[in-house]
């Protein structure tokens, strides 16, 4: 018990200490880089505009430290200052006086541990968007809409997390030692099916989706479209304005239930032949089938953790080592979820790299199929909109950003465009 207890207390400050270095080095180049323009984009933005993405960046970076310690502070309370176990116990004296089983308790105990940690991150939450957002104008959400949403997305985990979950518990009581296996198998399963459903059906819970009107945009992206092979369920502009001014495009869903989304803020600030350039990127995610390789990924990541649970679950210092007195499955699960990220988190640059990778591959595809002047115009616009930082600390970038730094991947469009 003692062992595994330092070996995690270890992992986690050292997984901390790391991420809270990085920070620090974002915000010192990202400041020492505030006063000019980087040359590659002084013809494309204004020294207000730059200065305004370093302070953004700044501001978010300095906050996130602060939910940084918040969190850790919040995860030793629940392992370590008897949350856990204060929990657990009154759900185990409901349970005895209503005559529960384990699956009815570990139901009650992890929604309402995912309740409160919902209530617990709800100021954080609203400092964020009220607070940072408002401050550098991208925030349009209301305090209505917010609370619909949250609302909305907690009626919608009821109805579907709960029956998962339920499901997860009993196999994980009744199936025997190669419960892990199957319980894997419904959660791919529901993974699947929630990919599948989420544009048609999930999506529009949330946001009005319209089909984009005939036009030059249209025909433009028709004609890429027939020139890629891609086919889709439709083109769609999604109200993104109702809550931010940030601009994005995406597609989701698979087999015949494909969707190429637009958010407005999107087509508001770009020209149909930078959104043609867009949509050649995305489309390039496709069909290098990069959306598939991270569903392999994701499916294979999930096998190891159930396996690895399942071994976890049978030790007795597993539960006792993280602060918890009864052992069980629902807490071995979500002891689990709680712990892993501390021995876990040297995978991000890793899985950033790969990101930035297919990124690339992406580019390479969307100069091909549309223009790659087009893209970089495209992205400097988008860089300038979101306010995104054109000098992000290297070492930061290599183990948190998903897509390239600025600088290098227009570099890398310029000599697509040449060559």
């Amino acid at each position: 018990m003692q062992t595994f207890t330092t070996v995690f207390l270890a992992a986690l400050i050292i997984s901390t200490l790391v991420q809270f270095w990085l920070s620090i080095r974002q915000m010192k180049h990202v400041y020492k880089h505030r006063s000019a323009v980087p040359k590659e984009f002084a013809d494309k933005l204004s020294l207000e505009e730059h200065q305004k993405a370093a302070d953004y960046t700044l501001t978010k970076g300095a906050f996130g430290r602060v939910e940084m310690f918040l969190g850790l502070v919040i995860l030793l309370f629940w392992l370590y200052a008897g949350g856990l176990n204060w929990l657990d116990n009154f759900w185990r004296s409901v349970a005895a006086d209503y005559g529960w089983n384990e699956i009815y308790t570990g139901v009650a105990v992890l929604l309402s541990f995912s309740f409160i940690s919902s209530l617990i991150g709800l100021p954080t939450s609203l400092y964020n968007t009220f607070v940072i957002e408002e401050k550098f104008g991208f925030n349009k959400m209301t305090l209505k809409t917010l609370f619909i949403d949250m609302f909305k997305g907690t009626l919608l985990g009821l109805v579907l997390g709960v029956p998962l979950l339920a499901l997860i518990l009993w196999l994980m009581n009744t199936a025997g030692d190669m419960w892990w296996v199957y319980a894997w198998g419904a959660l791919s399963t529901f993974s699947l099916v929630m990919m599948w459903a989420y544009p048609k059906f999930i999506a529009p819970i949330f946001n009005k989706f319209k089909p984009l009107e005939e036009g030059e945009t249209l025909d433009l992206i028709q004609s890429l479209l027939t020139r890629s092979g891609f086919n889709s369920d439709g083109v769609f502009i999604m109200d993104g304005s109702r809550r931010s001014s940030h601009g994005n495009a995406y597609f989701t869903g698979f087999g015949k239930n494909k969707r190429i989304v637009f958010f407005d803020t999107l087509l508001e600030s770009l020209s149909a032949k930078q959104i043609e350039a867009v949509l050649a990127h995305e489309l390039g995610h496709f069909k290098h089938k990069h959306v598939l390789k991270g569903l392999v990924v994701s499916l294979t990541t999930t096998f190891i953790g159930f396996a690895v649970l399942a071994w976890l679950m049978k030790q007795n210092w597993f539960f006792t080592g993280l602060g918890v007195e009864h052992s069980s499955t629902y807490m071995a699960l979500l002891l689990f979820m709680l712990a892993s990220p501390a021995f876990t988190f040297l995978l991000d640059p890793i899985m950033s790299w790969w990101s930035r990778k297919h990124e690339f591959e992406a580019d390479a595809f969307a100069a091909k199929q549309a223009s790659a002047k087009e893209l970089i115009s495209s992205l400097v616009s988008l860089y300038k909109e979101n306010a995104s930082t054109l000098t992000p600390d290297p070492l930061y970038s290599a183990f948190y950003d998903s897509h390239p730094p600025a600088s290098i991947r227009i570099a890398h469009l310029k000599q697509l465009s040449t060559s």
